[in-house]
């Protein structure tokens, strides 16, 4: 209870906080000089969202249901680990810790802006601690973490089993961070604006912010994707799930303004186009929470169903947008005097190239999202849209945007003169084609579609590993982030082509035949863990060669909540994954039992990884520079 009161105590103190650093920093805009006490109480701010989230932690782990939050998302059998992870895996949890980084982000921003300008960093301040207070406005309004309950509930209602795994236990805070760094981005963006300081010297500074929310971003989303490969016991990666759109959609728009940035801080280009991929990071981000949390989406990982959260988050939204509009039509200074030259074989022009696939994509994702809420809102119809939507519009346009892809980074700055190594870049086009073409001879298929879909993105592999043999070692960490999606791309498609996939139903003793391999159900096994059931099934799957692997894929029967989870056994090599789940029968001794082998799955989280590490390099690169 003391700490529940401690809690709320805190972030009004929060609040007061920040609203005085506000203050403090109108004033010093005018008075073109930073008040030194916006540190120290920068600082306050910060200590006081601790101690809050810290609080609300020590609530969950003493089990203090007097806490509506503890009660709604907590009971006493649920082991510490999740106990401690359950104080972001809900609405108001998950808001005080993207509080707690926001704050966190103000401070790193202002130890490491010193030298930048002085009115610059204020107003960067000032917007930032504007997105804070609306923050803590509706933590405390909408969302509060420490409602008291009376009298004292004696168990609380637990929280959803799917959601307790070590990987969604640290894909939140994860995510958060590409998400906050964001903010920072929006709030930097809007100040160098009204200062007229869009330049190359600005464009080195908020690459760092921007790598640090692509790289978080992109582990994130890669975490989510794992979990949700392992966990819901479907055999993928990626459903085209409206919340994982919601992700997808700021990492499209930070892509492209990470390479808009490059552009800016070379050639002093795309002051306006950089200026407007910043704001709509920040506002798709934001779109984001309000989906998520208005209850309008309907998916395995959204919030409760909250309209008055929605409605505050919009309003909050379209007030900052407005802000930023404002902003951007009054104060930017690019006029027709400051346009350079641009010629078309340039690296320039196949990175504005490639903006465009990219933004084209990002408007496929975001109509496919937000279309079937506004047919529900509109005529009251509700539809769904899947996989195949998002293949036929983005899948001939992906062959195109490989290509550009694999030459652009090949083509020099400004204009490109020299044509002797282009012949090269022909040949492995014409190789990629034929090995493509076997491919599908091998497979028994033939389609257009996908076989220059194939020799596209094997182009743009052999490229990416051609380029680490130049002798520009400079740019090792860009090699890599290409290399990694690269790997990325080819690694979906074959695992997507290759892919294959039985699903029957099995009793204890009974065996099937797939392909090449055998199937048999052995037996199954009950056991009793500290907050659930277990049910284990004890599979063995012989192949052509006589290997024989043994499978125990598990179901999980929950308490609290009464809940019933399927967890798969999966099998990993370099080449594919064999992938065993299986799901009771109502009123029946049979269980469906779903196998799949999936090739080269490893393959697309090694290259994800690559991704994240190459922006990490560059990353540390641009801090060791600094």
């Amino acid at each position: 209870m003391l700490a529940n009161h401690i809690g709320h105590y805190s972030l009004v103190m929060g609040l007061m906080a920040s609203i005085l650093i506000f203050l403090l920093s109108l004033k010093s805009y005018k008075l073109k000089t930073i008040d030194k006490r916006i540190f120290s109480i920068s600082f306050l701010q910060l200590f006081f969202v601790l101690i809050s989230f810290t609080s609300l932690v020590i609530c969950f782990v003493i089990s203090d249901f007097s806490n509506e939050t503890v009660f709604n998302n907590s009971h006493t059998q649920k082991p510490i680990f999740y106990k401690i992870s359950g104080t972001w895996g809900n609405h108001e949890g998950s808001l005080l810790l993207w509080l707690l980084v926001l704050t966190l982000f103000l401070i790193l921003f202002l130890i490491n802006s010193k030298k930048e300008l002085k009115r610059y960093r204020i107003l960067t301040i000032t917007f930032q601690q504007i997105i804070i207070i609306g923050f803590f406005l509706f933590v405390l309004i909408t969302s509060n973490p420490f409602n008291y309950l009376f009298p004292r509930p004696i168990e609380g209602l637990g929280l959803n089993p799917i959601l307790q795994d070590p990987a969604l236990a640290i894909h939140p805070p994860i995510l958060y961070v590409g998400y906050v760094g964001s903010s920072l981005i929006f709030s930097a963006t809007l100040a160098a604006v009204i200062e007229n300081y869009i330049s190359k010297d600005w464009a080195k500074n908020i690459k760092i912010w921007i790598l640090i929310s692509w790289v978080f971003l992109t582990i994130g989303i890669m975490v989510g994707s794992i979990w949700a490969y392992y966990e819901l016991g479907w055999g993928g990666f990626w459903f085209w799930d409206p919340v994982e759109n919601v992700s997808l959609m700021p990492w499209i728009c930070l892509t492209a303004l990470l390479h808009c940035v490059l552009v800016l801080e070379k050639r002093e280009l795309l002051k306006s186009w950089t200026i407007i991929l910043s704001i709509a990071t920040f506002t798709l981000s934001m779109c984001g929470t309000f989906l998520v949390r208005s209850g309008i989406l309907n998916s395995v990982h959204t919030f409760a169903n909250d309209p008055s959260r929605g409605i505050f988050i919009l309003c909050f939204l379209f007030f900052l947008i407005t802000i930023s509009l404002i902003i951007f039509f009054i104060f930017n200074k690019e006029k027709q005097k400051d346009y350079k030259k641009i010629y078309f074989f340039s690296k320039e022009v196949s990175i504005l190239v490639n903006n465009w696939f990219l933004m084209y994509f990002l408007s496929v994702v975001l109509i496919g999202t937000l279309y079937p809420i506004f047919l529900e809102v509109l005529i009251d119809h509700k539809i769904s849209v899947g996989p195949p939507f998002y293949n036929k519009l983005i899948v001939p346009f992906l062959i195109f945007f490989l290509i550009f892809m694999s030459l652009g980074p090949n083509l020099k700055w400004i204009k490109e003169t020299n044509v002797k190594n282009k012949f090269q870049l022909i040949i492995f086009f014409f190789i990629s084609l034929i090995i493509s073409l076997l491919i599908y001879k091998k497979i028994g298929q033939t389609n257009l579609i996908n076989t220059a879909l194939i020799a596209a993105s094997l182009y743009l592999f052999i490229v990416t590993i051609k380029d680490f043999f130049s002798k520009e070692l400079y740019n090792f960490s860009k090699k890599i982030s290409h290399f990694g999606f690269s790997l990325l791309i080819l690694s979906i498609l074959l695992n997507g082509i290759l892919s294959s996939e039985a699903i029957i139903n099995l009793k204890v003793g009974e065996k099937f035949t797939f392909k090449n391999e055998k199937i048999f159900f052995k037996s199954i096994e009950n056991n009793k863990k500290e907050n659930y059931q277990s049910v284990v099934g004890y599979f063995t799957v012989e192949d052509d060669k006589k290997n024989i692997f043994l499978f125990k894929p598990e179901l999980r029967i929950y308490d609290q909540p009464a809940v019933i989870t399927s967890e798969a056994d999966i099998k990993t090599t370099l080449f594919r994954d064999k992938f065993l789940v299986m799901n009771t029968i109502k009123g029946n001794e049979y269980f469906n039992v779903r196998y799949q082998v999936k090739p080269f799955m490893i393959w697309i989280w090694i290259s994800t990884l690559l991704l994240a590490i190459g922006g990490f390099l560059s990353l540390y690169n641009r801090l060791h520079e600094k």
